[in-house]
């Protein structure tokens, strides 16, 4: 991406959102453009400054939530980051099947931060990585669907090995490291294992290799 990232943040706590504007401003290629304590204040945001990511906590006045749809009904490309304290799984799933692009738990550094931000303002997703294991336990736990068919047999032994550190939870970073293969070489697997089985995420991927029979072994 060219330019510097321009982000907006929502949370109605005045000191947290001063220490998120502080840190990334901190930080080159990153510019705040916006602030706002409501689901309000997200919707019209996101509307009137277009900002490339919008930071949207849970638990803020009208609901963060409940922000996410009527954003993106105006903005169908924004780009969404829940960074909240919440761990409820049910969160997590709401935000994401509601169109959120990640999941962050407020503690995070801000190097860390950053590094999200811009994953997503690239087109990656991002759930952090307690909560993803947690919502692929979930998922791997729930009755399977008869006679749903995937092409899982189709794929070669190292994108299998990929795929099951993926489902697990893995980064990128720790899978390359678990396998003995560059990041880079992570992501293409990743590519073509997506594109194979017609999924877009860690919970797809999951319910795939659940729906296929197969264990899913956590890190």
């Amino acid at each position: 991406m060219m330019g510097e990232i321009r982000i907006a943040v929502i949370d109605d706590h005045p000191l947290f959102r001063e220490g998120v504007k502080r840190s990334l401003g901190e930080i080159s290629g990153f510019e705040i453009v916006a602030e706002g304590s409501t689901k309000e204040d997200a919707i019209w945001i996101a509307h009137e400054y277009l900002p490339d990511v919008i930071l949207l906590d849970v638990s803020m006045p009208g609901g963060g939530l409940d922000a996410i749809s009527p954003i993106l009904a105006r903005v169908p490309d924004q780009k969404i980051v829940m960074l909240t304290v919440s761990e409820t799984s049910d969160d997590v799933t709401i935000a994401i099947n509601s169109g959120a692009k990640g999941y962050v738990l407020k503690g995070v550094g801000s190097r860390a931060l950053a590094g999200i931000v811009r994953a997503v303002a690239c087109g990656e997703g991002y759930v952090s990585p307690t909560l993803s294991a947690r919502l692929l336990s979930d998922a791997s736990s729930m009755p399977r669907a008869p006679g749903k068919n995937n092409s899982i047999a189709g794929l070669t032994a190292r994108e299998h090995e990929v795929l099951n550190l993926v489902a697990a939870g893995l980064s990128n970073k720790r899978i390359a490291l678990k396998l003995d293969l560059h990041e880079k070489t992570v992501k293409h697997h990743k590519g073509r294992i997506l594109a194979k089985l017609n999924l877009k995420n860690r919970t797809e991927t999951a319910m795939a290799l659940r729906d296929a029979g197969h264990e899913i072994h956590f890190a």
